[in-house]
């Protein structure tokens, strides 16, 4: 074991400082002076180079990787997501020594605490002292049980957390060598937490944030805080309530059960939404706590802190999380409209940018001469204005979820966005300049002198470029039972999506495709106008696009389903409906206007007349039996069968398919791509784009998981394939083991997301053969 490898706050020195990072070593001050620390014990910096030492590499790259310079071309994205992922990986599978986990479990048992946080700690204030406070956020911490393995699994993820791609790019982008990063790990018991939140004191004023339970919400984006504002030494808090529909909670123990994580989630009442977190006695304890600590420090500091109830029926106390100084911070007075505070919203779409704000006005329709390189500020973003995220580098947006059409475009197209943000039209104006974080879900206003000097951190690495990657680093193996597809829907895309590992595209979206090539026209105008035969060539020609660039591979082709609310704008478009994501939608609207959909179907021949048999067809949104087996017959008329490789698959987002999957079969139904997006919307009864209803839109609720099971093992019974689309594996990647457990056949991701659902793909299928179909 390395010499000073575990330090308890006690224990911390000056001298150590480089070996157990800085949030580390400003709480060990601040204990040692009398605050109330919640305990911690640091696994320091040198535990880790040890560690990666011992680990046998592979790669001749990594061979020296405690001492290496690590020298990347950060600016080949592909190859670097690879290369994190291969070094990820070697950390997350090698063992720990048993005499380092002895030392944390003895540090554990002492807390007897059922749950842990593990917090990343660095070192690189040597560089540059500000370095700290503004890498904040580029790793995350782990929460986990207080078991042995557990504890292990968590280390060896926030270690991993060094070696992601956005890391790596972060610390050559700095010029920082990663030798000269020191990552310690901080480990430090769960408490059951009452409220939670962080504090700032300024020149002449200080201001609290408060969330009910764990400061996750706060952290996340999802809550609204309550702020306490306190001008001068002894002034009363201005008080503004924020918004809070929910909460972070330790789990109790006595509800555990196998598979649980640590932390649930909680829906607040009415009644508590609208009480304060905080009292005011509490408010004032943190007041003179702040003003103690900044005393300590000789500086400006950030605190994070919680309330914990030590056992039932005491009073709660008062406990120091984080402590983070302030290097020229700036008074609040001085700061743009929106505060010191950034916006929070729906981190729908992952990247940074910065960039000048162009707002819409929502009573005018959006212009086409729309700025290239702006920050699209709106109220909503309806899928017929999806065209112009071509020319914009950011999205901010009033409404809409994480599975609506713009959050599902902005991520394909690597653009960051932020949605559900309440007043943004009217918070920012055109001209601003703002930085739009889309993994945190914030929006931050910046110094227009600080424009141009952005540039390094805009840059977002969500979209992989077109270089091909190393077989050697990064090729699906083809004994691997569970394939990965791409979800797409721009052809801007598709030269780099299909350089990807991928097995083909499992959903390839034709309302999102076919906007530019409808010419902003329903398609009954087209029909109205005479001009059939243009529209068959028009969308034949994009589908050929896909079905050239991913040839011999699948491309799953989803008719149009062109709800009346999404595409309002067309001309030519259908009446508005009361309910439209219920209305005349999906193969019932084949019925009323076969037309339409015949269109489609000429048009997916033209293809195959074209060489190109690799296109198949997904029905979207099916209700009944019959509704498919009126859209086979018209499949069958339109000569598509002849093709022997042809498959006519329906997706699987109305519960109706779950019942009555085996009648589905019988009638001609080839396969089904699970759409977990409206599925889940069906199943829990919540409007997936309604920002607030956030957390009831659950794709890893039990209820969904038992779904997901019962379509895969029927598929399976009934002899067909059965893939998944939707944002439930990439919102939630514990269950890509489940799903791969069950049999499924194919997940179909965003080119984002490719690298995080490989790998779990990988992990999840090492002891499973199978294959997928032609």
């Amino acid at each position: 074991m390395p010499v000073d490898a575990f330090y308890q706050f006690d224990q911390i020195q000056p001298a150590c400082r480089a070996w157990v990072g800085d949030k580390s070593f400003y709480l060990g001050l601040l204990a040692q002076q009398g605050c109330p620390v919640i305990p911690g014990l640091v696994i320091s910096a040198k535990i880790l180079q040890n560690f990666l030492g011992e680990i046998q590499w592979i790669e001749p790259l990594f061979a020296d990787l405690p001492n290496s310079s690590l020298y990347l071309d950060v600016d080949n994205s592909q190859q670097l997501q690879a290369i994190a992922q291969r070094i990820r990986h070697a950390i997350q599978s090698a063992p720990l020594p048993e005499s380092w986990l002895n030392e944390v479990e003895t540090a554990v048992q002492g807390w007897q605490s059922a749950s842990l946080i593990l917090r990343p700690s660095l070192a690189l204030s040597a560089l540059d002292p500000t370095l700290i406070a503004r890498t904040a956020g580029l790793m995350s911490s782990c929460v986990c049980w207080s078991n042995r393995e557990a504890i292990a699994n968590s280390i060896k993820q926030v270690w991993a957390e060094l070696f992601r791609a956005k890391s790596l790019f972060y610390w050559q982008r700095l010029g920082i060598q990663i030798q000269q990063v020191h990552l310690a790990v901080l480990v430090q018991p769960l408490g059951e937490a009452i409220a939670s939140g962080e504090v700032r004191l300024f020149e002449q004023s200080l201001e609290i944030r408060a969330v009910w339970g764990l400061g996750k919400a706060l952290v996340n984006g999802e809550a609204s805080p309550t702020t306490y504002t306190i001008q001068g030494q002894t002034g009363q808090p201005i008080y503004d309530p924020g918004r809070q529909n929910f909460a972070y909670y330790i789990l109790d123990k006595s509800d555990i059960e196998e598979g649980d994580q640590p932390i649930q989630i909680v829906p607040l009442d009415l009644a508590q939404q609208g009480r304060s977190p905080l009292n005011l006695e509490q408010s004032q304890q943190i007041v003179t706590l702040t003003r103690k600590a900044s005393a300590i420090l000789k500086m400006p500091v950030e605190l994070e802190w919680t309330l914990i109830c030590p056992a039932p029926g005491t009073q709660p106390t008062l406990h120091l999380t984080q402590a983070i100084p302030q290097f020229k911070v700036p008074h609040p007075a001085r700061r743009a409209k929106f505060g010191v505070q950034p916006l929070c919203g729906l981190a729908a779409a992952p990247g940074q940018v910065t960039a000048i704000a162009w707002v819409v006005d929502p009573t005018v329709p959006l212009q086409t001469d729309l700025p290239s390189g702006v920050i699209l500020v709106t109220q909503t973003l309806s899928p017929d204005w999806l065209l112009y995220l071509k020319q914009v580098a950011g999205v901010i947006a009033e409404q809409g979820g994480m599975t609506s059409h713009a959050a599902i475009v902005a991520r394909e197209m690597g653009i960051p966005a932020v949605l559900g943000i309440a007043g943004a039209t009217r918070l920012i104006r055109s001209g601003d300049a703002v930085r739009v974080d889309g993994d945190r879900g914030e929006v931050h206003r910046v110094d227009l002198a600080t424009l141009e000097s952005a540039t390094l951190e805009q840059t977002t690495i969500a979209l992989p470029n077109s270089a091909k990657l190393s077989a050697a680093i990064f090729t699906a193996p083809r004994d691997r039972p569970t394939r990965l597809m791409l979800t797409l829907s721009q052809p801007e895309s598709i030269a780099q999506a299909a350089s990807l590992p991928v097995d083909g595209v499992g959903l390839l979206r034709s309302e999102l495709m076919l906007l530019e090539a409808l010419d902003r026209q329903h398609p009954k105008l087209w029909l109205e106008q005479g001009r059939k035969h243009e529209l068959i060539d028009r969308i034949a020609h994009q589908i050929r696009l896909f079905a050239e660039a991913f040839d011999p591979r699948p491309v799953f082709y989803r008719s149009l389903d062109l709800r009346s609310h999404e595409f309002s704008t067309l001309a030519g478009q259908e009446p508005l409906e009361r309910y439209p994501m219920l209305g005349l939608r999906g193969t019932l609207s084949y019925q009323r206007t076969p037309a339409q959909f015949e269109v489609e179907l000429l048009a997916l021949r033209q293809v195959q007349r074209w060489g190109y048999d690799n296109v198949q067809l997904l029905l979207p949104f099916v209700r009944t039996v019959e509704e498919f087996v009126f859209c086979r017959q018209m499949v069958e008329r339109a000569g598509l069968t002849e093709n022997s490789n042809f498959q006519l698959w329906i997706m699987a987002e109305v519960p109706s398919v779950l019942m009555l999957l085996p009648d589905y079969v019988a009638a001609g139904v080839q396969g089904i791509a699970i759409g977990s997006n409206d599925l889940t919307q069906l199943m829990l009864g919540v409007d997936r784009e309604h920002p607030e209803m956030a957390i009831a839109f659950d794709q890893h609720h039990p209820a969904m998981m038992r779904t997901f099971q019962q379509l895969i093992t029927g598929a399976q019974m009934a002899g067909i394939p059965c893939t998944l689309c939707g944002q439930a594996v990439s919102q939630y990647p514990e269950v890509i083991e489940a799903l791969v457990d069950w049999g499924i056949t194919a997940i179909s991701v965003s080119p984002s997301e490719v690298e995080q659902v490989y790998g779990a793909i990988a992990r999840a299928s090492s002891t499973r053969l199978g294959s997928f179909p032609n």
